[in-house]
């Protein structure tokens, strides 16, 4: 189904043309193959072939060399002979620059992708047009939704000093000492264990000396034990247990999608925590407070932002159900495959804007590693329409925004925004930064204009411990996360574990 009849785009002035050269008359057959993807056909007509001819000749003319002629004096038809290969390559690529450039302008095509083509397959023809086809995503189409006065529930919770006491029990506990245990794990131990994943006679992976908290529930990247702290509590050193799990059906591995296979835990050391006492030594390790109230008081702060996160993920959450209700748009698989990375990427710079720490992190992660694609759906639909909210409202980016972020995320991680910076535009995250910033701004404009109910909140226990490591052998999205080692000090830093 094509999106319009056969267009002609001679409508341009010449001085609008990224090059100053009058318009191409193009004739441009755009082919909607789905929401977001379109197959493109362009015909060139030889007048502006020619046109083009005529000016490479022009350019190449005072610095041909012929034999028997001086620079600039050999006749146009030789240079043409001559040179024939040289221009032939030289207008087809300044057709095809500027045939896409004028396409993508004049019909609005708002590209989320670099165009699909064969370059070696469109060839300049000595006579008639030439034509070249190509493929690209764009953003959908659709109408905005209605988005002021939504009606949203609101977590809210006073931090109390339980809170806080909990908070720094956790943090104590990182900075504890392991001491090697002849007793099995109960929960809240650490133990050091082989991982070993089969199907049948086949061993999917393996992992070695892998540090794990004892806790209800073993988090992988693509697959959840239930049951482990049960399933460790009567083993000791030596020892191997074993329980039976489901691989995500997004997992990596398309062949094991679903399946039942067999994990094998062998423990080889079992450590129990000696808390240590907060001495004024612990007090100044932990970030320089000269008193336990200070440790206390930022605590709270670290408290108030995981809660702040919570209330914006709930929120938002809400807010994304209301405005994707009637997109019932489908996205190219090969686009939520490309954006899945991007989208882990965006949660773990999100998380730690917010103060969590490695290991719900690393939670986190893995619970969107096994529903990867589902969760990439809904956020790219999300971010087309908050996108295009955006657009409508006005709302930019600026410079100010960027420092405030990247100096939130220093903040939380104890490095410098300079270093923060740099790491982010390494990676090629700045792009996810911006997102970030948009989204949020806009989300702010509409909740300004929603309506709220406060709801009780309740923290989340840390109910599971999660491994960076898939039963399947290959991990979805190979971003860095952070991968913490608990030492027999565990020097880490400090942070409000939730």
């Amino acid at each position: 189904m094509a999106d319009s009849p056969t267009l002609t785009t001679d409508e341009q002035n010449p001085a609008d043309t990224p090059t100053g050269r009058p318009p191409l008359a193009l004739d441009v057959a755009i082919d909607r193959k789905s929401t977001c993807e379109r197959r493109i056909r362009v015909t060139i007509p030889r007048d502006d072939i020619r046109r083009y001819h005529d000016e490479a000749i022009g350019e190449l003319m005072p610095s041909a060399l012929l034999p028997g002629f001086r620079p600039g004096r050999a006749p146009r038809t030789l240079v043409s002979s001559r040179f024939r290969r040289e221009l032939s390559d030289q207008i087809r690529s300044k057709l095809l620059t500027d045939a896409m450039t004028q396409v993508s302008e004049q019909q609005s095509l708002s590209p989320i992708s670099e165009p699909d083509i064969d370059l070696d397959a469109v060839i300049l023809p000595d006579d008639g047009p030439m034509t070249f086809e190509f493929s690209i995503e764009v953003r959908p189409e659709f109408e905005l939704p209605q988005w002021k006065g939504m009606a949203i529930k609101r977590p809210s919770r006073e931090i109390s000093e339980a809170d806080i006491d909990e908070a720094l029990a956790n943090l104590l506990r990182e900075r504890s000492r392991l001491v090697p245990s002849d007793s099995s794990p109960v929960e809240g131990d650490l133990i050091v264990a082989d991982i070993r994943c089969r199907d049948g006679d086949t061993e999917l992976s393996s992992a070695h000396e892998v540090e794990i908290v004892v806790r209800p529930r073993l988090s992988f990247a693509d697959a959840a034990l239930d049951g482990f702290a049960t399933l460790v509590s009567r083993a000791k050193a030596g020892d191997t247990v074993s329980a039976e799990v489901t691989i995500s059906p997004e997992a990596a591995v398309e062949a094991l999608r679903g399946r039942t296979v067999l994990v094998e835990i062998t423990i080889l050391e079992v450590k129990k925590l000696e808390l240590p006492k907060l001495t004024p030594e612990l007090l100044a390790e932990l970030g320089d407070f000269d008193s336990p109230e200070a440790l206390r008081a930022a605590l709270k702060a670290q408290l108030e932002n995981q809660l702040s996160w919570h209330r914006r993920r709930q929120v938002r959450q809400q807010v994304a159900a209301a405005l994707t209700a009637s997109a019932d748009w489908d996205l190219p698989p090969d686009l939520l495959k490309r954006q899945s990375q991007r989208e882990l990427e965006r949660a773990i710079l999100e998380l730690r804007r917010s103060g969590f720490d490695d290991d719900a992190i690393r939670r986190h992660v893995n619970e969107l590693r096994q529903t990867t694609l589902a969760s990439t759906a809904r956020a790219l639909k999300e971010h087309f329409i908050l996108e295009k909210i955006a657009e409508a409202e006005s709302i930019e980016d600026t410079g100010a925004d960027y420092d405030d972020e990247i100096r939130a995320i220093a903040t939380q991680s104890g490095e410098s925004p300079r270093r923060v910076r740099a790491s982010l535009e390494k990676r090629g995250l700045m792009d996810v930064l911006r997102n970030q910033i948009i989204e949020r701004k806009t989300l702010d404009l509409i909740t300004a204009a929603a309506e709220f109910t406060d709801v009780p909140f309740e923290f989340r226990k840390a109910d599971a411990d999660a491994v960076d490591h898939a039963v399947c052998g290959a991990i979805v999205g190979e971003e860095e996360i952070p991968t913490a080692k608990h030492s027999e000090s565990a020097p880490a830093r400090g942070s409000a574990r939730r």
